[in-house]
């Protein structure tokens, strides 16, 4: 990106109603204004003046706050260690809130994008959201890297990672950090994913898969319940059905391969064992080659206190997770990612990204075993990974991007942190758009170690943020134990005035005794 030089303003800049921000980082209003690339962009007291192409090209930004990306090292004769960088976040979700709130802090990023984002991450000015940039389009994501001097991009859902996003930017020579479509197959195909377990000798549950729902009911019969029926394709986080009957069981066959319920997705189902233990999400980045393992984090998938009801995409997550030991995590790489990693590479599809690996730690056996891949950071999981990172994630990154991820090791804040997710009321079945949600402000200011994430915000005409989607707000908090961080979370959570919403009241019960809040919803 072009670096922009002040005018009549020294190392400092301040604009009305903002925050003070030092060299390399953002420039922040509080009114919506148009950014123009080589161009000037006027203030009633400041001018800005654009120094690159000749090209003028306007954005309009429409959020309360809009970041406009400068370097400022020419000002102050000073520079960062690493390579600087301009990142673009793709999505726009809590997961995605989480990394840009990563990347803003990595003193190596000048400037970070989201499209589309979403309401809650402009206005926290956590990164500017391009909201009218179609990100399904490639060459649309390709010019505004261009246009904008992005060095790396980082692809959030699966969907785009599985359509190969990742496969036209890598083409187009832009730094991106998220695995081919080809790799992408390890969460976009189920039964994938299970062919590579075989072939490498990976742990994970015996099954089969059908694309007949009577062949599929002959083999649950045989099977017995409880057992595990999937969608093969992606469907949203909700195409698992754990049945603990015969007759739940030939339900979500019909579901799948009858009714069509998950679309495409559903047009070939998975049957598992059923397996007994402890659920523990585990991550590792992987540049094709190595990979280096994050901290441990668990999610709380059904929607209900205890773990009842169906099954969701994250109601709370919490880091580091009790149950993986260092022993279990150092089994884990060796047995499960690695040798993913390796046959990845050995089947001609490299992977370079994050691997998240859902686990069930068995209970009979107490070892490791694959109940899926995601390939990308879990969303809630991502919010408390990213609170806790130490490290200049734009640099570890793109470390990652060009196959340069051994030797590196990761820094993280001591003690833990958790995230409570606020859905909608009627998720994950059908609910209430727009419903008014207030005391976010108050929320935060619990705790210098408490951030909310936007997941699915809007504003109203009135500037008020109202709900927009399933799950809604991640309200996290860090603390010196688990139960610390507990704590913020819920005192954040019962300060948010939000009459359609709800959560759950027990985030963090397997590690944690069960305490009661006065929390709404």
């Amino acid at each position: 990106m072009a670096s922009c030089m002040p005018h009549s303003i020294g190392a400092t800049a301040k604009f009305p109603g903002s925050h003070h921000y030092q060299s390399s980082k953002l420039f922040t209003a509080d009114q919506s204004r148009s950014v123009y690339r080589g161009g000037t962009i006027k203030w009633d007291c400041l001018k800005l003046e654009f120094r690159g192409n000749s090209s003028r090209r306007v954005y309009s930004l429409r959020s309360t706050f809009t970041t406009v990306a400068c370097s400022l090292s020419s000002v102050n004769g000073t520079s960062s260690s690493g390579e600087r960088v301009v990142a673009l976040v793709i999505g726009g979700g809590g997961r995605e809130h989480a990394l840009c709130y990563a990347l803003k802090r990595s003193p190596t990023c000048d400037a970070v994008f989201c499209a589309p984002g979403n309401a809650g991450i402009s206005n926290s000015g956590d990164a500017t959201c391009i909201s009218d940039l179609d990100i399904l389009d490639s060459s649309a994501v390709i010019s505004f890297c261009r246009e904008w001097g992005v060095g790396l991009v980082v692809v959030g859902p699966e969907a785009h990672l599985v359509a190969g996003l990742s496969n036209d930017l890598v083409k187009a020579g832009i730094p991106t950090f998220g695995p081919s479509s080809e790799a992408a197959a390890l969460e976009g195909s189920k039964n994938f994913m299970k062919g590579i377990c075989d072939k490498y000798g990976i742990p994970t549950a015996k099954y089969r898969t059908f694309a007949d729902s009577t062949a599929a009911k002959s083999y649950i019969k045989e099977q017995g319940a409880p057992i595990v029926i999937k969608a093969d394709g992606l469907a949203a986080g909700k195409g698992v059905i754990v049945a603990l009957t015969l007759e739940e069981a030939y339900d979500a066959v019909d579901s799948m391969l009858v009714k069509g319920d998950f679309g495409s997705a559903g047009c070939r189902v998975v049957i598992e064992e059923y397996l007994e233990g402890e659920e523990a999400s585990f991550f590792a980045l992987v540049d094709g080659e190595n990979a280096i393992p994050l901290e441990s984090a668990q999610d709380h998938k059904r929607v209900g206190d205890g773990d009842t009801g169906p099954n969701t995409g994250g109601m709370g997550a919490y880091s580091p997770a009790p149950v993986l030991t260092k022993e279990l995590q150092s089994l884990v790489m060796k047995s499960i990612i690695l040798p993913t990693v390796k046959g990845m590479a050995n089947e001609g599809c490299k992977f370079v990204g994050v691997l998240y690996a859902g686990l069930m730690i068995e209970r009979k056996s107490g070892l490791p075993k694959l109940i899926e891949y995601n390939v990308r950071f879990g969303d809630p999981e991502c919010q408390v990974l990213m609170v806790r990172l130490e490290s200049d994630l734009a640099q570890v990154l793109l470390a990652a991007c060009k196959g340069e991820l051994s030797g590196i090791s990761l820094d993280w804040s001591p003690g833990s942190a958790m995230v409570v997710v606020m859905a909608s009321k009627g998720y994950p079945g059908s609910y209430e758009k727009g419903t008014l949600i207030q005391n976010l402000e108050e929320a935060e200011q619990v705790s210098p170690f408490v951030k909310v994430f936007h997941a699915g915000t809007a504003l109203d005409t009135n500037g008020n943020f109202i709900a927009a989607g399933g799950r809604v707000l991640g309200v996290t908090a860090k603390g010196r134990d688990l139960e610390e961080a507990r704590d913020r979370a819920y005192q954040a959570v019962d300060q948010i005035n939000w009459p359609g919403g709800f959560h759950r009241k027990d985030i963090g019960w397997r590690a944690l005794p069960l305490k009661q809040y006065s929390t709404k919803g």
